[in-house]
C-alpha cells in the first residue's frame, strides 16, 4: 500500500435519512381501529367454541360453533352497518316513504330526495312531480307511545308536545319551493305540503291542519294518487328540472 492510501482518510458513508420500516404483523393490523369488527368476530368465536366444547366434551362441536358464531356475526355486521355516513344516511321515516314513491315511478311520477332549501338549514324529504301536481313530504318517526291528536283543526299534539313549529316549517318549506320553481318557469307552480307521520295511530285519514295535509305515512301513495290529474309528462318533466336545478341536494348527488 503506498503513503497515498496511507494517510487519505475514507470518505465517511452518508447517514441514512430513511427511517427504519417496521414490519407489519397481523397482531399490529388488528391493533387499528378500522379492524376492531375483526376483533370481536375472534373473541365471540373464540368464547363460542371453548363453551360449547366444554359444555359437550367435543372440540368438533366446539370448531363448529366457534365456525358459526363468526358467520353470525359477519351477517349481523352487514345488515347493521353502512360504508355511508350515517349523517348521509336517511332516517327510517324516509327510506320507508321513499320505498312507497318508488313504486310510483310507473306511474308518471318522478320524487327528489332530501332537498335543501337555499340560504336556510331547512330540507324537504320528498318533492313528488307527477300526473296529480307537485307535493313536498316530509316524513316524521315519532314515538308510538305517545298518541297524536288535533284541536279545533288547528293545533296538532303529539302527546303533550305542540307540533305547530313542525307545521309552519313544512307550509314554510313547500311555499319556498313553489315560489323557485315559479320563478324558473316563469309561471305559477303550487307545491302542497304534507306531513307523513310513521310510529303512532293517526286517528283519521287526511286532515288539512295549518294548510298541511297530515296523515299516516302509510297513506303517502294513495294522498297523492287520488287527486284528479293535473299536469302533462313534458309538464311534469319541466318542473322535474327546475326544481332539480333550483333546489340542491343536501348531501350531493
Amino acid at each position: 500500500m503506498s503513503d497515498r492510501e496511507r494517510t487519505t482518510p475514507r470518505a465517511e458513508e452518508p447517514a441514512s435519512t430513511y427511517a427504519p420500516v417496521e414490519r407489519a404483523s397481523l397482531q399490529s393490523l388488528l391493533r387499528q381501529p378500522k379492524y376492531q369488527h375483526l376483533r370481536q368476530r375472534a373473541l365471540i368465536a373464540l368464547v363460542a367454541g371453548v363453551v360449547f366444547g366444554i359444555l359437550l366434551m367435543s372440540w368438533r362441536v366446539g370448531l363448529t360453533a366457534a365456525i358459526l358464531a363468526a358467520i353470525a356475526h359477519t351477517v349481523y355486521r352487514a345488515r347493521t352497518t353502512s360504508s355511508v355516513p350515517a349523517w348521509r344516511r336517511p332516517s327510517v321515516a324516509e327510506r320507508r316513504t321513499e320505498a312507497q314513491l318508488r313504486k310510483l315511478e310507473r306511474g308518471g311520477y318522478r320524487t327528489l330526495h332530501a332537498r335543501a332549501i337555499p340560504n336556510s338549514d331547512a330540507q324537504i324529504d320528498h318533492l313528488v312531480v307527477g300526473p296529480t301536481g307537485v307535493y313536498a313530504v316530509d316524513s316524521e318517526k315519532w314515538d308510538r307511545r305517545l298518541p297524536v291528536r288535533v284541536q279545533n283543526h288547528r293545533k296538532l299534539f303529539h302527546g303533550p308536545f305542540n307540533q305547530k313549529p313542525r307545521l309552519d316549517e313544512a307550509r314554510w318549506e313547500a311555499s319556498q319551493a313553489s315560489e323557485l320553481i315559479s320563478k324558473a318557469l316563469g309561471r305559477e307552480i303550487i307545491v302542497v305540503p304534507s306531513l307523513a307521520i310513521y310510529g303512532p295511530a293517526v286517528p283519521w285519514r287526511i286532515l288539512n291542519i295549518r294548510d298541511v295535509d297530515v296523515f299516516s305515512g302509510s297513506l303517502v301513495r294513495k294522498w297523492i294518487t287520488k287527486r284528479e290529474k293535473s299536469l302533462t309528462s313534458d309538464e311534469i318533466d319541466s318542473i322535474y328540472e327546475a326544481a332539480q336545478g333550483v333546489l340542491p341536494a343536501r348531501y350531493g348527488d
